[in-house]
């Protein structure tokens, strides 16, 4: 495990929430670090567990915070989760626990929806802030009385972060609700740490996972997703993980390079270059 890289790669994939901004502010470095990256024509892609916003709206917020993004810089767990559906269980009838974003692009993509538990094929477990005992009976009427239903979850956090160290509950606390009541386990899980985050990332870049670098703050999942997908990896101490975390993992867990902001990912000879200072 490495302070920090000393070479370029030929793409990198940036968790959001933690590693380049927090809240509404962008955190250190991050501006000039992706500016930098784009100048020499080095592809980079956001990543995010968060499905209470799709591509368009993280687009938006990037370009607000200063760091113009199209559309198709953007991978969520909105996105895998329509792809996944798609891919793997075409024509099933859903019943997504999930907020607007989701449900949207459900319906854009054509893929049916129904509070029908004797029709619903797939149960979707997302963070909904509206959750509550009616989405659960009929979750649970699809899945143990119909046993029709499978269950999927499109992240596996446990909470998401907020600044000043809060959190809100995720959307591992509403698939461990329907698991306890159902006795089922979800056969799916699409965010990160799964890497069809990273296929999905780098879908249509002629680049493989090994020469590219994954960035963020989480071990369980930004990290472990790297190590999974044979990628290299760099922690940014910004958000949720510590160092003394990541050096208590097994050594072929650990991220490649550590660092204390996350423009500290390009090398020494860059900031030489660029006449930069921590400042």
């Amino acid at each position: 495990m490495a302070h920090r890289p000393t070479r370029l790669y030929e793409a990198y994939v940036f968790d959001m929430d933690g590693t380049i901004y927090l809240g509404d502010e962008l955190l250190p470095g991050a501006a000039r670090l992706i500016a930098e990256l784009r100048r020499r024509e080095i592809p980079v892609r956001f990543l995010s567990n968060n499905p209470t916003r799709d591509p368009d709206m993280y687009a938006a917020k990037l370009t607000d915070l200063g760091l113009p993004t199209g559309v198709d810089d953007i991978a969520n767990t909105v996105v895998t989760t329509v792809r996944w559906l798609a891919d793997h269980r075409p024509g099933a009838v859903v019943f997504p626990i999930a907020e607007e974003p989701l449900c949207r692009a459900l319906a854009a993509a054509g893929i049916e929806i129904s509070e029908d538990p004797s029709r619903i094929d797939i149960v979707i477990s997302s963070y909904d802030r509206h959750f509550d005992y009616r989405k659960l009976q009929i979750a649970f009427d699809a899945i143990w009385f119909h046993k029709r239903a499978e269950l999927i979850e499109t992240n596996p956090d446990r909470y998401c972060p907020f600044p000043g160290g809060r959190g809100e509950p995720d959307c591992a606390a509403i698939t461990a609700a329907i698991e306890a009541c159902t006795g089922t386990k979800k056969v799916a899980s699409l965010g990160k740490p799964d890497p069809v985050m990273v296929e999905e990332a780098l879908r249509g870049l002629d680049v493989t996972p090994a020469d590219c670098l994954m960035i963020g703050d989480r071990l369980m999942t930004d990290i472990a997703m790297a190590a999974d997908a044979g990628m290299a990896s760099c922690l940014v101490l910004t958000g949720d993980s510590t160092r003394e975390q990541s050096e208590a993992l097994p050594a072929h867990r650990q991220p490649t390079y550590v660092v204390d902001r996350v423009d500290e990912l390009l090398p020494a000879t860059v900031w030489a270059e660029r006449g930069w200072t921590a400042a």
